[in-house]
């Protein structure tokens, strides 16, 4: 039975997944349609994911001595700024300001700090040993709520546009959509109650260490290095990008784009609740590393596919067990660190990650500008991550914590 903070904190996940979904279908049209190139637009979303990661990092590894709520509702105001001033500008100038300094998700996927704390705070909201399985539940809520909002966008726009709104005007609602969204999770955050933030013991300080780390440092560190591969393998094709590259390609319109966006992740959260079951019988790095692999070989087949049919159907089929490694991920980074470090170590790792991302979509607008590199960014992305995937198995396949000794891991 879960408590009021944990089904407050699944409600701040569904409500972030649905506005990132709902935007990542319009974004990067939305650009193209204010007059921005390829090239441009990849450069302004690099910009955006590394300046999430400069903040993210700060308010990640303060959000345990300033408050964990306090740091959430922060976030909550950047992503409200960014969808604000996305919608009142096309100056490049300050769409690259407000990208840095807002919360914007060109992914669809977790971007700013609020992962990391929710994730620390469920760590000590449930035991360790029902921790995979709730990480696996709030991933496949997430997943859903990203499938619902990418739905939402992409038929919103259609709809309005329909109705005598221009392209133009009808990207700007989902944009606006997207501040509104900010506002409901701030509203969400103003509820939970001071069982999410650290325990502290009296005469026993918080020890005070370079990120927020002590104890687990090295092996926080090395993670974060084999993430952050993974993250730039995931950030040359980020969902904004593969929507662009399909509408492109194949000359579909957005309605269709959200509909084949709602599919996949809806694969994507069934197949992140499976992983639960998968990590119980043959470990948490197993399950990661062997579901990986073969959803990184069908992400470099999708653009040798010779019809649009095709190309969706191994896209939902990657899908389908793409995220398998995301619960585990997570689990597994709770388990190896102190529980007053869970704050600083997702918030390193998830930083990370950004950092990665941040550095691949400027190169993939490189690519898609350029006709003989179109596809590159799926072959690109399968490869590196299958790199990943061999250098985290043999990193780590050994190193099994002290809760999970006995489950199999």
């Amino acid at each position: 039975m879960l408590n009021t903070d944990t089904r407050l904190l699944f409600s701040t996940r569904i409500t972030r997944l649905f506005a990132y979904g709902f935007l990542s279908v319009a974004l990067v049209l939305y650009l193209a349609q204010i007059g921005m190139s390829e090239r441009k637009i990849g450069v302004l979303l690099t910009c955006a994911l590394a300046g999430d990661a400069a903040i993210s990092l700060w308010i990640t590894t303060s959000a345990d001595r300033i408050g964990r709520r306090r740091m959430l509702i922060l976030g909550s105001a950047l992503m409200v700024l960014a969808g604000i001033a996305f919608a009142l500008t096309r100056n490049p100038i300050l769409l690259v300001a407000a990208a840095i300094v807002g919360v914007i998700s060109p992914s669809g996927n977790e971007i700013g700090p609020f992962l990391s704390i929710e994730q620390a705070s469920l760590s000590q909201l449930v035991s360790s040993g029902r921790r995979t399985h709730l990480f696996a539940w709030y991933n496949l809520v997430g997943s859903f709520a990203t499938a619902l909002g990418a739905l939402a966008g992409g038929h919103l726009a259609q709809s309005l546009q329909r109705v005598g709104f221009t392209v133009l005007e009808s990207y700007r609602a989902v944009l606006i959509g997207y501040a509104m969204c900010g506002t409901v999770l701030a509203l969400l955050f103003l509820r939970l109650s001071s069982s999410v933030e650290i325990k502290k013991v009296p005469g026993d300080p918080l020890p005070k260490h370079a990120l927020g780390l002590h104890r687990s440092r090295n092996v926080v560190l090395k993670l974060s290095g084999l993430f952050s591969i993974d993250a730039f393998g995931g950030g040359l094709i980020v969902q904004s990008i593969i929507a662009y590259w399909f509408h492109v390609k194949f000359g579909i319109g957005i309605g269709a784009l959200g509909s084949i966006f709602f599919g996949a992740n809806v694969l994507a959260g069934v197949s992140a609740l499976l992983a639960a079951r998968i990590a119980a019988r043959i470990g948490l790095i197993n399950t990661m590393v062997f579901t990986h692999i073969p959803s990184n070989i069908l992400l470099a087949l999708v653009p040798l596919m010779p019809t649009l049919g095709t190309a969706v159907g191994v896209l939902l089929l990657r899908f389908s067990i793409s995220q398998m490694d995301v619960p585990t991920r997570q689990s597994y980074t709770m388990a190896v660190v102190a529980p007053d470090e869970r704050s600083a170590a997702s918030g390193v790792t998830t930083i990370a990650r950004s950092v990665g991302a941040a550095l691949s979509p400027a190169l993939s607008g490189i690519f898609i500008a350029n006709p003989l590199l179109f596809n590159a960014p799926f072959f690109l992305a399968g490869g590196l991550k299958i790199v990943y995937d061999a250098l985290l198995y043999r990193g780590f396949r050994k190193i099994k914590p002290s809760e999970l000794v006995g489950s199999g891991e």
